[in-house]
């Protein structure tokens, strides 16, 4: 049985132009200058170029320090909207799939040598050794199989199968053993290695024998497990000899390359600058804030375009042609206008967002010391400029800003609180920064465990408990105590 009723619900929808808006503020510089491009090469209503009635006027916030005074426009009223919920899961933003940003010469083209892969140099090796046919098939298979950096992780047997299944070549374990060998002489040297302890061996193997070369070799045929675990006093017992004779072969087997291939894969990436979103400069003691000028397009809409509109619109004729002529000019008018407006308040969003910060952070900005650093949380700027915490996260997750101390990633000035003994709030930064100094000026002949190291920034101000130093370790990317013990 069918019945109606009434219901009242309370929604908030975003508009195109706000999804759109959204969209273009999560975009870096270079991201952003490739939408751009995107966005004139499919509407042909929008033009680039100083146009007195459409520029926009970047003067008019960019030395505006009132940012607490700033008031949302309509457009980009986000209230307590989620925008998450109206961007697509499926929809990757192209900053995701490019690098952040570009070095100020990216017009330019710079004569990159073409190269050759690691793989194809491995293979040119292999022309030098006098091999059959069959040998051949074997050898550049195994180069094949060969990662990155230098490894082949599969085991013999595994190697001999996939051969059989996918390339018709019947052979044996011993003579892919045999071709293994053969791997193993070329360059660079422990490249076809299945583990960390033979590429170790091998490159040790290649080197001049002397006293040393040859007690390194042994500690790592016999001994490896305690090496890793630097127990050095059990080193010295084992081989009956003196600490200095240890640290020495331990120095040659420091000089040798775990990633063989790295070295040669990496020397063939091009290398890609950071350019900052924003700068800040200190003038008469003072904070200014600039916003990269590649962020503030020169845009207007066609004069060709609206003249056109006109003409339609006087004309008597008002065939089906004609009508699909005006829809389709003014779709491609209001368009540009939509994007025109929406790059003005993208630019007006990242600039209050970022004063709001710098001000936030004006201690800092000041003299550049890190513990200096305030605790600050997305929802402290979203307070002070009115707008969402998404649209703060999205400035500050991939923008960069170039201050005197360097340029630095404006997520980075975000982190929790954390109460000192005396009942004063301060930046986990500050505390990971006093941690990180600690643990340089420690004795490496007996470095201080989490429970010690907790103890020092207690005696500090800083009650710390032990699993808490463990977390701030790991984040620094910092080994544990065992691991950074040298001799």
């Amino acid at each position: 049985m069918l019945k109606q009723f009434l219901n009242l619900k309370l929604s908030q929808k975003l508009s195109p132009q706000q999804i759109q808006l959204m969209k273009l503020i999560q975009l870096p510089t270079q991201a952003f200058e490739q939408r751009l491009l995107e966005e004139m090469n499919e509407n042909p209503a929008l033009e680039s170029g100083i146009n007195q009635e459409d520029v926009f006027e970047k003067d008019e916030f960019d030395n505006n320090d009132d940012y607490d005074e700033y008031e949302d426009n309509e457009s980009i009223d986000s209230g307590d909207v989620n925008i998450d919920e109206y961007l697509s899961n499926d929809e990757t933003p192209d900053y995701k799939t490019q690098s952040n940003n570009y070095s100020d010469e990216e017009d330019r083209e710079s004569p990159l040598s073409a190269g050759v892969s690691f793989h194809q140099d491995l293979i040119n090796q292999l022309n030098t050794f006098i091999l059959t046919d069959e040998q051949r098939e074997i050898a550049e298979f195994l180069v094949g199989n060969i990662d990155d950096m230098g490894y082949i992780r599969r085991s013999i047997p595994d190697i001999v199968d996939d051969m059989a299944f996918t390339q018709a070549i019947y052979t044996d374990e011993k003579s892919v053993e045999k071709m293994l060998h053969v791997i193993h002489e070329l360059e660079p040297s422990g490249v076809g290695a299945r583990d960390l302890q033979e590429c170790l061996l091998l490159q040790l193997k290649h080197k001049t024998p002397t006293e040393y070369v040859a007690l390194a070799i042994a500690i790592i045929e016999e001994q490896f497990d305690a090496f890793t675990k630097k127990h050095y006093e059990k080193l010295t017992l084992k081989f009956n000899i003196s600490n200095e004779q240890l640290k020495t072969a331990i120095h040659e087997i420091e000089k040798l390359n775990p990633k063989p291939g790295g070295s040669f894969t990496g020397n063939n990436r091009v290398t890609e600058n950071v350019v900052p979103d924003f700068a800040i400069r200190i003038v008469d003691d003072e904070l200014e804030l600039t916003l990269n000028g590649r962020n503030a397009p020169s845009l207007h809409v066609s004069k060709d375009y609206q003249e056109m509109m006109q003409t339609y619109k006087d004309s008597r004729d008002k065939s089906g042609p004609q009508k699909d002529a005006v829809q389709f000019i003014k779709q491609k008018l209001d368009s540009a206008k939509w994007f025109i407006d929406a790059i003005r308040q993208r630019q007006e969003t990242l600039f209050v967002t970022m004063n709001a910060i710098m001000h936030f952070q004006e201690e800092f900005f000041l003299d550049g010391d890190e513990t200096k650093l305030k605790p600050m949380i997305l929802k402290d700027i979203a307070d002070l400029v009115g707008l969402d915490i998404s649209t703060v996260s999205r400035v500050a997750n991939s923008k960069y800003v170039e201050t005197p101390y360097g340029t630095k990633l404006i997520k980075e000035f975000f982190s929790e609180a954390m109460t000192n003994d005396q009942g004063e709030e301060v930046s986990t930064l500050e505390i990971k920064k006093i941690l990180k100094d600690v643990i340089d000026e420690e004795d490496k002949h007996k470095p201080l465990p989490d429970d010690q190291l907790a103890e020092i920034l207690k005696e500090k101000g800083y009650p710390i408990a032990r699993r808490t130093i463990a977390k701030y370790r790991e984040l620094l990317d910092i080994p544990v105590a065992r691991m950074r013990k040298k001799m």
